[in-house]
């Protein structure tokens, strides 16, 4: 006698098919769907909870953006005063308050798109010949400027995630390449074209040295990748403010900690004449598709991806779990060495105890708004370069203090880290969401 199912199970009416569950991979998210439509009595958290292991689409990043701005507009205006004021006799005159705050919140931005993209009264005075291309032009050059070593510090990240590592020593890395680089630059007699190679290869190298330490640990001990990282964060940040101390580095004549300048053979030539913007924001462009094809065309990109998705059915299959471990961190490393060497040959020519910034730890969220994709990485580079940008002129013309950037900054990437929060808050649902998001990325 058989059954056909568990003893006591009840059985479908004669006259309804029994369902099997569903069990490829079309009919799952079908079904996922079906439970999803609104009005079915699912609550918040259901919803939250739901979402919260969706797909992270690209409709998500622009709506994180668009509430970092909103966020930011409350800001303005209870950090100014005199629209405060205009709070206080609310309900006697709301026209007051409603015109103060839009007056603030649009000035304030308008001064943040100024800043980082373009001036249109520059663009009527140089049509008037009353002002120059410089003026039109500096805007977009200040946020190439500040978004060039962002590239190779987010790449650093998202590269080590794509791998299965998270690689915190973005900052420690551009350290390094800041030091070999401006060492190259001014203790090495060669001539222009190739002493700024020779820098180059040095900071790149330099990163990829400090890259090595975690990787070989975490490749033969186990060691964990972000408490190694962290620490030579700070190993390689005190070993920046020995050295520049040191004679024959530091400075001839000076007694505070800075070295002797960079030669301008070892310097990275402007693009744009007497703008900031230089060469290494092509050098960027250039190194995320060179990172995109190791990604998705190279063998080891293949190998590094497999480890990131499963280690051990990697091994497995006959791929060196600790060889890619290794081999990823140097290649992150090299590239936030690349990202200090750009910082010091290109802006700051000499090394100072804050010569780097913090370009590793912001490159964590250009990474991550990213969404660790190589292209993806460098937009998200020119948006912190604009939001940077911008935030200084921002500061001068709206008396907006600068730290409101970091704030849109840290609100960006909350949202970005939270997409179940974003899609809640919109009602999106996950499979709308996704698609969306799939013909929003098309279309880039």
């Amino acid at each position: 006698m058989t059954t056909d199912g568990p003893v006591g199970a009840p059985k479908p009416p004669a006259d309804e098919p029994a369902t099997e569950p569903a069990t490829d991979a079309k009919s799952a998210p079908a079904a996922a769907a079906g439970k999803e439509k609104p009005g079915d009595g699912d609550s918040f958290m259901s919803h939250f909870l739901h979402n919260l292991w969706s797909a992270n689409t690209v409709t998500v990043t622009v709506l994180s953006i668009v509430l970092a701005l909103l966020i930011g507009a409350i800001l303005i205006i209870v950090s100014d005063p005199a629209v405060l004021e205009t709070f206080s006799y609310l309900t006697a005159r709301p026209a007051d308050a409603i015109n103060a705050s839009w007056d603030a919140v649009s000035n304030a931005y308008a001064d943040l798109f100024k800043g980082a993209i373009v001036d249109p009264a520059a663009i009527e005075a140089w049509a008037n010949g009353t002002g120059t291309l410089k003026q039109v032009f500096f805007p977009i050059s200040e946020t190439l400027t500040y978004a060039a070593p962002l590239v190779f510090t987010g790449l650093s990240v998202a590269l080590a995630f794509r791998g299965g590592l998270f690689n915190i020593g973005g900052q420690g890395q551009a350290i390094i390449g800041t030091i070999f680089a401006a060492l190259a630059g001014f203790l090495l007699p060669l001539p222009p074209v190739i002493h700024l190679l020779a820098a180059l290869a040095a900071g790149l190298l330099g990163g990829a040295l400090w890259g090595f330490v975690p990787g070989i640990l975490k490749a033969r001990t186990g060691a964990h990748e972000v408490i190694v990282t962290i620490m030579l964060n700070y190993t390689a940040n005190l070993f920046l403010s020995w050295l520049i101390l040191q004679k024959g580095i530091q400075a001839t004549g000076r007694s505070d900690a800075i070295s002797e300048p960079v030669d301008s053979s070892a310097q990275l030539s402007s693009v744009g004449g007497e703008l900031r913007v230089n060469l290494g924001i092509v050098l960027a462009v250039l190194t995320t598709a060179a990172v995109a094809w190791l990604l998705n065309r190279s063998s080891f990109g293949f190998e590094l991806r497999a480890v990131g998705a499963n280690p051990a059915a990697a091994k497995t299959a006959g791929i060196s779990v600790g060889r890619t471990y290794t081999l990823l961190m140097v290649a992150a490393g090299g590239l936030a060495g690349l990202g200090g060497a750009t910082q010091v040959l290109g802006t700051a020519h000499a090394l100072t105890t804050q010569v780097a910034g913090n370009i590793g730890f912001d490159g964590l969220l250009v990474a991550l708004l990213g969404r660790n994709r190589p292209w993806g990485t460098l937009l998200a580079a020119i948006l912190f370069g604009a939001l940077r940008a911008g935030g200084n002129r921002m500061q001068s013309f709206s008396g907006i203090s600068l730290e409101l950037v970091t704030v849109l900054q840290a609100l960006i990437v909350i949202f970005i880290a939270a997409p179940a929060l974003v899609k809640a808050i919109f009602h999106l649902r996950a499979a709308r969401s996704a698609r969306l998001g799939a013909s929003m990325a098309k279309g880039w």
